[in-house]
């Protein structure tokens, strides 16, 4: 009787405090507008935030404007449990599942919805889940938490408002013509050097490192299956042997955020293939572009779209794929020519998963765009676990190359353009088989340097992340100061690998 009325006494304190808790949160809800913000408004803040700061934090916002943000995205959204600075997490931790679970079942109870129709994904490293959350008082409650690391309307982008529901940045499958000027010709049959290799000492420090043994992993849109010297079957063509490409796919081609249909491992877009050209084409017999570690492995994602980060499923796509080449003890390099105006919670726990499995990774500081137009370094160079790249022309002084973002955030630059010429890029493989075409700016600036990376560490194959990343610093023109702008500058590969 007496342990009883104990539960009694219990549950009906339970019952108040959590009645208490209703009370205070449907005050609070008061207190805010009873309408969402408008695309244009929401979009205002964040610009103005990021062009004052350099980034966004939806952490620094209120309720509502959380909430506004969740009206316009697809009411998808993700929650960052655990302490501070906890962003994953490899065993199963009873006090973590605990609090994952307490925050799902305040999501339910106030949303009313019941376990069985809950819309929810979880992730099984990483201590985040997506939640579909319509309402305001949902926001409030989870704010108090602390068991709460971020909240993020993950379905929100800056085109929110319907003027650009996909985008095609950075796309491109249609060939070019090849100046003859912009290539050299090597054995075997006139396999093509790019004339920026050049610039850099590629082509001298060959002499020395190929890339063999090392495995670089390449997140972006895939490759294409159309281009045979990138295929497990024409990867290992004249002088490079003894190596193999692998394609996944971690990209949701869906108009709903908790579906689980991947669109497979290959390239729609054209700029995964022309990044993976850049770093480890082969130094083949077909009179085709080389790329700068020829013998190298390959692991490409298709993890997004295009090379924006706008959607919620390229950005669930990139966590994912960056928590798989994380586990990976073969990948020594990570290149990522993608990005986004402000940082995705998700993607940075990922990035700080990756890191401490000791990756090195690389990350495009920005090519401008009619979107990225105006900012500076972008989201994930932003981050202190990524070395971050853009590109510069070939000028006797350190100019940016026209579309490439500089700041205090950039570690390194590669010759991307000619002075005053900016038809004068890259030439890479392309979509299709037999044809190239031109690439540019700080993504095949990023995918260069990847490239001599793994030239370096194949080089040094017991050598830290950390030595690799020093000897590439201590090559650059600058070393061992640092521009506000450009980093340590250019990086010299023959002296990188001597």
């Amino acid at each position: 009787m007496k342990k009883m009325y104990k539960l009694v006494v219990l549950f009906l304190v339970i019952t108040l405090v959590s009645c208490s808790n209703d009370a205070i949160i449907e005050s609070e809800s008061l207190q805010f507008p009873e309408n969402p913000l408008t695309a244009d408004e929401i979009n205002n803040r964040i610009s103005k935030s990021i062009k004052t700061t350099g980034d966004f934090d939806w952490n620094k916002e209120d309720a509502h404007f959380l909430w506004s943000a969740l009206t316009h995205g697809q009411y998808v959204l993700t929650v960052g449990y655990g302490n501070e600075g906890q962003s994953f997490s490899e065993e199963r931790d009873p006090e973590l599942i605990q609090k994952k679970n307490s925050l799902m079942t305040t999501i339910m109870s106030i949303e009313g919805v019941e376990k069985e129709k809950f819309r929810s994904t979880e992730d099984a490293i990483l201590t985040v889940f997506d939640a579909e959350v319509t309402k305001l008082e949902t926001i409030i409650a989870l704010k108090k938490s602390e068991f709460v690391r971020y909240l993020e309307p993950n379905g929100y982008n800056l085109y929110a408002d319907g003027s650009e529901q996909k985008s095609s940045s950075g796309c491109d499958k249609s060939a070019d013509y090849i100046n003859p000027t912009h290539y050299s010709t090597i054995s075997p049959n006139n396999a093509q050097v790019s004339w920026h290799f050049d610039e850099h000492n590629i082509q001298q420090a060959w002499n020395l490192s190929t890339g063999s043994g090392i495995t670089i992993g390449l997140i972006d849109t895939g490759v294409s299956k159309y281009q045979s010297l990138l295929t497990s079957s024409g990867i290992n063509d004249g002088y490079s042997s003894g190596r193999f490409v692998q394609k996944y796919g971690t990209f949701i081609d869906s108009n709903w955020w908790w579906s689980n249909n991947y669109d497979g491992p290959d390239d729609k877009c054209g700029h995964g293939t022309a990044m993976g050209s850049t770093m480890a084409a082969p130094r083949n017999n077909d009179a085709m572009p080389v790329g700068v570690a020829y013998n190298a492995n390959l692991v490409a994602y298709r993890a997004t779209e295009d090379v924006l980060l706008n959607d919620y499923h390229e950005r669930k796509g990139v966590s994912k794929a960056l928590t798989q080449l994380g586990n990976r003890s073969d990948v020594k390099i990570i290149s990522m020519s993608i990005g986004y105006v402000w940082s995705i919670g998700n993607i940075k726990d990922a990035v700080k998963y990756a890191y401490a499995k000791g990756k090195l990774i690389f990350a495009a500081g920005g090519t401008s765009t009619s979107f990225t137009n105006g900012f500076g370094v972008i989201f994930p160079a932003t981050m202190s676990e990524t070395v971050a790249v853009t590109g510069v022309n070939d000028g006797s002084n350190y100019e940016r190359c026209e579309t490439c973002h500089s700041g205090s955030k950039i570690d390194f630059t590669i010759i991307m353009e000619g002075d005053n010429n900016t038809s004068k890029a890259p030439p890479v493989l392309n979509f299709y088989n037999g044809q190239r075409r031109y690439t540019g700016g700080s993504s095949a600036a990023t995918a260069t340097t990847a490239g001599i990376a793994a030239l370096v560490w194949s080089r040094y194959p017991s050598w830290s992340r950390t030595q690799v990343l020093n000897r590439l610093k201590q090559s650059a023109d600058l070393y061992p100061y640092k521009s506000s702008s450009f980093g340590y500058g250019n990086i010299d590969a023959l002296q990188a690998v001597q």
